[in-house]
């Protein structure tokens, strides 16, 4: 599958673990495209809400584009994300019974769409984020040592 990431949400990864993994279509005007081609978009704190059976993306922020005339994009607008029914209702489900977030992992375009893989997800206590970043040091004291730094 030819892929290209355009952003990852980093973030995501440090506050959560991450279980199940979805691909989803982003409904997008014609200037978000465009700029998200230019590497114009950020995921930090964005998450997703399912609404009347139907998936939603908040709080991503995609830089307006800089050609665009008045009928720009608003930055950060509520964008609707594509799946299938089954695939939502499964998530649906998931998040009453276990307490389950919803957090988008990365955007990249394939075949000239935007695809964002979004992530089932739960939230790290904070001495697990403790424990992920004591053995990410001793992994990069291992490698230092075997000289690949």
């Amino acid at each position: 599958m030819d892929k290209k990431v355009i952003t990852t949400n980093r973030k995501a990864f440090h506050d959560y673990n991450i279980f199940d993994k979805y691909v989803a279509g982003m409904v997008l005007t014609g200037t978000e495209i465009k700029s998200i081609r230019k590497n114009a978009i950020n995921l930090k704190d964005s998450f997703c809400k399912i609404e009347d059976n139907e998936i939603f993306l908040y709080n991503c922020h995609i830089s307006l584009y800089e050609q665009g005339n008045r009928n720009n994009h608003k930055e950060e607008r509520v964008r609707k994300l594509l799946l299938t029914k089954k695939e939502i209702l499964k998530m649906h489900s998931k998040i009453k019974k276990d307490g389950y977030t919803i957090v988008p992992l990365e955007v990249f375009l394939t075949h000239g769409f935007a695809k964002v893989e979004i992530a089932l997800a739960k939230g790290k206590k904070l001495y697990d984020k403790r424990d992920a970043l004591a053995k990410k040091d001793q992994q990069r004291d291992i490698e230092r040592s075997k000289g690949k730094y």
